[in-house]
């Protein structure tokens, strides 16, 4: 099993909450929604060997959405 960092996307110290930021019916917004809904990045899981040992790697669609 692939371990990934956690990504706080509405951190507590930096004043910009990504949540609120990204507003229905805009394209920021449909582009996250198809990155996390439609998109399958389950084959980028398959060259990751970090499950037992390694520090955790970046969630490729955390990657995809910068």
């Amino acid at each position: 099993m692939v371990r990934y960092k956690h990504i706080d996307t509405s951190p507590k110290f930096i004043p910009v909450d990504l949540r609120r930021q990204l507003l229905p019916g805009t394209f920021e917004h449909a582009l996250c929604h198809l990155i996390d809904h439609a998109l399958d990045l389950s084959r980028f899981d398959a060259r990751y060997r970090n499950d037992l040992t390694g520090a955790p790697a970046f969630a490729p669609a955390m990657l995809v959405k910068c």
